[in-house]
């Protein structure tokens, strides 16, 4: 499997950025080419010892999406850990679309948190293909989490339709000649980003031969029934129907998206009944831009509950 590294002094000096990346070697899953290998980027900031809280970004960004809410998780004492899915971020990047695969993102994932991690009492928090990759994390190891905060998300199969606004994304993705990543994280927010953000969105993808990974990541979703991934995503769900362990929605109130994703959540999941739902108001898709106060607020109190 051929890949892409980010040069590191493209993330030299990012606004509101002060974090030391760590990082593991994973296996790349290439079976015509056994032992290769991927480096995978992490954030791990807060005491060692408190119980983690997992934090998932989806498509395109990475993990200075979370760069708000991270301090003020930390200063509450909990330990934060939030990875750079393959493909984005810091983390190494396969050349071709061919190389990305739903099974393939989570099996990366799956090495990282809990082969090299070691994850346990772990509070879930996932967004956007945060929530479809980190969702099948979990519900492969449940034992190993303590709750799940979802927002701005789900774990589709293929068997409902998808929102107009996902279909219109998904075809665009595929099909626009320009792939502007910070131009996109700034369209999904209420928040006008600054400069530097917007810079920072586009740090790890220093031309278009870096984004297959980005650019093939909606084609990923599950749009019909016999999807590649659907019958992972079912079983997923199956484990969901008997979680009862707290389950909280946490969604934002203008994104055309996923909105009314929340009710799959809080009608399938026996976890989620009596839980204090929550929606991030004033927000967009890209809501830890939005809302990064209160959306710690609502992992800060899970916990403490």
């Amino acid at each position: 499997m051929k890949t892409l590294r980010t040069p590191d002094d493209r993330f030299a000096g990012l606004p509101g950025f002060p974090f030391a990346p760590n990082y593991v070697e994973i296996p790349d899953g290439d079976a015509d080419e056994p032992g290769g290998t991927l480096r995978v980027h992490y954030l791990d900031e807060g005491p060692r010892a408190a119980a983690p809280i997992l934090l998932m970004h989806g498509e395109p960004s990475w993990s200075y999406l979370y760069r708000k809410m991270i301090p003020i998780l930390v200063d509450a004492g909990h330990r934060v850990i939030a990875p750079d899915l393959v493909g984005f971020g810091r983390s190494d990047k396969p050349s071709e679309k061919s190389d990305y695969t739903y099974a393939r993102h989570v099996a990366w994932m799956q090495a990282l948190l809990i082969d090299h991690l070691d994850l346990t009492n772990a509070t879930f928090f996932g967004q956007d293909w945060g929530g479809l990759v980190g969702l099948r994390v979990v519900t492969a190891a449940p034992d190993r989490f303590a709750r799940i905060v979802v927002g701005n998300t789900g774990l589709p199969t293929g068997d409902g339709p998808m929102s107009d606004a996902f279909m219109t994304w998904q075809k665009f993705s595929q099909e626009t000649p320009v792939f502007d990543i910070g131009f996109l994280l700034n369209s999904a927010t209420v928040t006008e980003l600054t400069e530097g953000e917007i810079a920072a969105y586009n740090a790890p993808f220093p031309d278009d031969s870096y984004k297959a990974g980005a650019r093939i990541f909606p084609s990923l979703v599950p749009t019909r029934p016999d999807d590649p991934a659907a019958d992972d995503n079912r079983a997923a769900w199956k484990v969901l129907e008997a979680w009862d362990k707290p389950l909280i929605t946490c969604f934002s109130d203008s994104d055309p998206v996923t909105a009314g994703g929340e009710r799959v959540f809080q009608h399938r999941v026996p976890g989620a009944a009596g839980q204090p739902h929550v929606t991030i108001e004033r927000a967009a898709h890209f809501f830890q831009e939005d809302g990064a106060e209160q959306l710690a607020e609502v992992l800060i109190d899970a916990i403490g509950r």
